[in-house]
């Protein structure tokens, strides 16, 4: 059974508040939210100054997180209101919303705009449920069919053609429970390119076979996908909107 507490540490007359977790995993891992929290996981027999001296080496780069994602947060897009001109993303193309009233609801993008014809061009929650609607619908037609294109070089290995589930997730862009044969990607990653979402989807297929993120982890994940690191870094300095 895992346990949590709340700690923090002092370096460079500034304050580092974490989260550390004790469980039984074989590395000490650091992991920064993007609330700008700490989160640090370690076995139950790691001491305490063995954490603490790992939280020091690791200082610039939390610090240099912290700021980035304090940063990102002020220029966090507000949420939409469904008007003509706001910017839609799929697939790393923006397109631009254009609202129409008209007798019969309908939604489509011809890759510049994206149409959303409606009764009443004033009703919010109408605009929106119809926009998600659209949205869901490109989010398991696109996931799916990379998902296909991605899996045959892993049936070799003796994985299974894993169950999709799509969700709105606030920290991750995909999980996986490779006991159950299930993978979950996040909505949001729809407005990223497809390269990306071939990333993530060939990340957590890695999983099925290497549980952890181990060197054989990462060697399996570069040689199906060499350039992976060009993808996570575009994925990294997106923001996730939950």
């Amino acid at each position: 059974m895992s346990k949590k507490q709340i700690k923090s540490i002092t370096i460079q007359d500034k304050t580092i508040v974490y989260e550390l977790e004790r469980k039984n995993v074989k590395n000490v891992n650091l992991r920064i939210r993007q609330n700008g929290t700490v989160y640090i996981s370690a076995g139950p027999f790691v001491p305490n100054q063995f954490i603490e001296d790992f939280i020091r080496k690791k200082k610039d780069y939390i610090f240099s997180s912290i700021k980035r994602f304090e940063e990102m947060a002020r220029y966090r897009p507000q949420p939409k209101q469904y008007v003509s001109g706001e910017a839609f993303y799929i697939l790393g193309h923006e397109l631009r919303l254009a609202v129409s009233q008209a007798a019969k609801q309908k939604v489509y993008s011809d890759g510049v705009y994206l149409y959303l014809f409606v009764r009443d061009t004033s009703d919010y929650a109408s605009k929106r449920k119809a926009v998600q609607r659209y949205l869901d619908a490109q989010c398991k037609e696109t996931f799916s069919s990379i998902l296909l294109e991605v899996y045959p070089q892993f049936a070799k290995y003796g994985v299974p053609l894993p169950q999709l589930r799509i969700r709105n997730m606030e920290t991750r862009w995909g999980s996986c429970l490779a006991k159950k044969g299930i993978v979950t990607l996040n909505k949001h990653l729809l407005e990223a390119p497809r390269n990306c979402i071939e990333y993530v989807i060939t990340h957590e297929l890695c999983h099925f076979i290497h549980p952890n993120h181990s060197k054989q982890f990462y060697e399996m994940l570069t040689l199906f996908m060499p350039d992976w690191k060009n993808q996570k870094k575009i994925l990294d300095e997106r923001i996730l909107i939950p």
